[in-house]
């Protein structure tokens, strides 16, 4: 049986994809931004999502949506610091299809997301 710390790792090394809970969210994002060619979801450690569509040059085509499955409002840590970075526990863009060619979907990844250290 695997520990929390190796289930984690497992999962960080594999491609991350949206939940079924998360897709009508994504699919109504994406309705309501003609732009939108992926979504960027960012999942807390507190069990509330964070999302915003994106356009084909990394910028912005939604307004960043903050929610919380089964719950009539997100958690009151993320109404005190807006989701604050630190407390990302996973992210990933949801990309429409056919999504952008490799290069430009890295260079969207690294504008919206970040980049990450590699050693």
């Amino acid at each position: 049986m695997k520990t929390k710390k190796q289930a984690r790792q497992a999962k960080g090394s594999a491609t991350l994809v949206a939940q079924k809970s998360e897709e009508a969210m994504i699919a109504g994002i994406l309705e309501g931004s003609p732009d939108g060619i992926g979504v960027a979801v960012i999942r807390l450690d507190c069990g509330c999502r964070k999302m915003a569509a994106v356009d084909k040059n990394g910028d912005p085509a939604s307004k960043v949506i903050i929610y919380r499955d089964q719950a009539e409002s997100i958690c009151d840590q993320c109404k005190a610091d807006n989701g604050a970075f630190v407390r990302v526990k996973e992210e990933f863009i949801h990309w429409v299809e056919p999504a952008p060619e490799e290069a430009t979907r890295q260079m969207i990844m690294a504008k919206v997301l970040g980049t990450r250290p590699t050693h």
